[in-house]
């Protein structure tokens, strides 16, 4: 009976026509105003953002005119190491006395650079043709150092000249000096496993990076900076306190160029 009552009540009573309606509340507005703006700021970013993504590659520090390995044109015995490994030497510099059948022989440079790796020592025995050291190619002692990075060939095809890099030097803790800042300068074509071993002077290096295939290689300059010890522009203040060594291995990251995310389909 209680609610027959109310609902003959409420027949009998005139609707109240008068009152304002509430369709949503403030806090819906101000959700549906900050949802509205991520979608249209969404749209915009769509049509004109872009994406850059990188690219990890190995490689070494060079001087960039290659390395070439030094045969012994003769076969005998080592007597003498006249030379320093890591140290400079001129065109035609003695490096090693062999003793042969037919007396003394010395081995030479064939040109200027930094011996990088010296295969002989006294008393080891030479064939012809083996392997004596090994020199980087530098004509001036001021050349500037640079990088070769060998990409995957599949991954360089949108690297181009200009194209920042980020260097981990692996004689330098990451964690205490940073990286190594360099800027792509070319791009060259795939490299195979004898042109590395002649570039680099370094059958072991041959192999590691052509391991996967022929990679391409990457010249890198490495950035300037005056106010570091090493003079090199690297991600932490300061720097390491000297210059990393040439053929020292690194690992780089390269920026590929900015991509739009999302490609228009047209009829």
């Amino acid at each position: 009976m209680q609610f027959r009552q109310q609902a003959l009540s409420k027949l009998q009573s005139p609707e109240e026509l008068d009152l304002p309606v509430r369709y949503a509340r403030p806090q819906g507005l101000l959700v549906l105003a900050v949802t509205l703006a991520v979608m249209a700021a969404a749209a915009v970013w769509a049509v004109t953002g872009t994406v850059t993504s990188t690219v990890a590659a190995p490689g070494v520090l060079t001087h960039g005119q290659g390395s070439y390995v030094l045969q012994s044109p003769v076969a005998g015995q080592v007597t003498k190491v006249l030379a320093e490994e890591g140290g400079r030497v001129r065109a035609g510099a003695p490096l090693v006395e062999v003793r042969t059948a037919e007396g003394t022989a010395v081995v030479r440079a064939i040109a200027a650079g930094r011996l990088t790796a010296l295969v002989a020592t006294i008393g080891s025995v030479l064939t012809t043709g083996s392997d004596v050291a090994a020199v980087e190619r530098v004509e001036r002692p001021g050349d500037p150092l640079r990088a070769v990075l060998y990409v995957p060939a599949d991954s360089a095809a949108g690297m181009s000249p200009g194209a920042r890099v980020d260097l981990t030097v692996q004689s330098v803790p990451a964690q205490r000096y940073g990286v190594l800042r360099g800027t792509v300068t070319s791009v060259g074509g795939a490299q195979t496993r004898q042109r590395i071993t002649a570039f680099l002077g370094s059958s072991q290096l041959g192999e590691q990076f052509s391991r996967d295939g022929q990679p391409v290689a990457v010249l890198v300059a490495l950035r300037r900076d005056t106010a570091t010890a090493s003079g090199h522009d690297w991600s932490a203040a300061g720097g390491p306190p000297r210059t990393p060594a040439s053929m020292t291995p690194v690992s780089g990251s390269v920026r590929l160029a900015a991509q739009h995310p999302i490609d228009w389909l047209l009829p």
